[in-house]
């Protein structure tokens, strides 16, 4: 009998297209605080999670990070993604193949629940669609930690070793291999050079 296996995806930047408009918003959203931020501020934290990734660039301007500096952000991204942000290409398709097959499918993402599900609305895929969908609200450690994809394997009953992981960032790549999966590292966001743990 063969093994069940599951493709885990990470969400902005492999299921959605949003890392330029998180940064482009964000930025947005910092400056309604008085902080100058820069979209470009925001590539050193790329799939760690909003408190580091908003919090990471506030401190860089010597401001708090905040609950209502997050929410605000949040906000933002809610009000604006829809005119922003789109599915990766071809990724509709890919899960609908994937599904066909048998495949266990889960959303696994450093991103807190609120912003998850509006990536899910995004996708068309508000009733998920998926096996699991993991956020950041659900573990305590993020990526680059493994917790998060360990967490998704679990829920879709399959092994780690049985799972595949699609991401793009440096740290979604260290956290699949952290829990011995295999890992295919999408270029939507860095270059294959900045990849090749994958």
């Amino acid at each position: 009998m063969t093994r069940q296996q599951a493709v885990l995806f990470d969400c902005d930047g492999v299921l959605v297209d949003s890392e330029a408009p998180l940064a482009r918003i964000a930025a947005m959203a910092l400056r309604d605080f008085g902080i100058p931020a820069e979209p470009a501020d925001f590539a050193p934290f790329v799939g760690m999670g909003e408190d580091a990734y908003i919090g990471g660039v506030a401190a860089k301007y010597g401001a708090a990070f905040t609950g209502e500096l997050k929410h605000h952000v949040y906000d933002k991204y809610i009000a604006l993604c829809d005119a922003f942000v789109s599915p990766m290409p071809g990724v509709q398709e890919l899960l609908h193949v994937l599904r066909a097959a048998n495949w266990r499918l889960a959303m696994a993402t450093s991103a807190d629940h609120v912003k998850a599900m509006a990536n899910l609305r995004i996708l068309g895929m508000e009733d998920h669609g998926f096996d699991a969908v993991v956020t950041g609200d659900d573990v305590i450690l993020k990526k680059p930690h493994p917790d998060i994809y360990l967490e998704a394997a679990r829920r879709c009953g399959v092994e780690p070793g049985d799972a595949w992981v699609i991401e793009d960032a440096k740290s979604g790549v260290r956290a699949g291999k952290a829990a011995g999966m295999r890992v295919i590292g999408l270029t939507s966001t860095l270059p294959a050079s900045q990849l090749l743990a994958a």
